[in-house]
């Protein structure tokens, strides 16, 4: 049998608007509140960008993006927070929303009800008003310091 890789590959879209802000999804999930952005993990036999497709679609309602380019991809050690003795790799896409927007957005964070697994809710977020403290986790901190910084992701 094979040894299980050591490495958890995850995909994430900082999906912007012509408004220049990005898209949050405050979560609850594994029992806790996270707020991050948008995707998840990459499965065997799929490519990074097959994967965000995948992932925007399945969040947010079937929702089509384009006018994808890749950001970053993570820099430096990471353990794994749910996988012990695993490093985390994490790659960034910035892309747009092809209209109409197909789900539900708010103003407030975790605005879907009570905490359950798996419940969701979306926001925009002016790209230079990101907050790296906002964010769950280690990466997400890092692209939401690194983001806000930027000037405009698309000409």
């Amino acid at each position: 049998m094979e040894k299980p890789s050591p490495f958890v590959l995850r995909v994430y879209g900082l999906l912007v608007n012509d408004h220049d802000e990005v898209l949050v999804t405050d979560e609850f999930q594994l029992d806790q509140r996270m707020t991050k952005f948008p995707g998840g993990g990459l499965n065997y036999g799929e490519g990074p960008v097959d994967c965000l497709l995948r992932e925007v679609r399945e969040e947010c309602n079937g929702q089509e993006i384009s006018s994808i380019s890749h950001y970053y991809t993570t820099g430096f050690f990471q353990p794994a927070l749910f996988y012990p003795n695993h490093q985390l790799i994490s790659i960034y896409y910035t892309a747009k929303l092809i209209e109409p927007v197909r789900f539900q957005l708010s103003d407030k964070p975790f605005d879907y009800g009570e905490d359950l697994n798996g419940k969701q809710s979306f926001r925009w977020v002016k790209i230079n008003q990101l907050n790296p403290a906002e964010f769950s986790f280690p990466i997400d901190k890092f692209v939401a310091g690194k983001f806000s910084q930027n000037q405009k992701p698309f000409p």
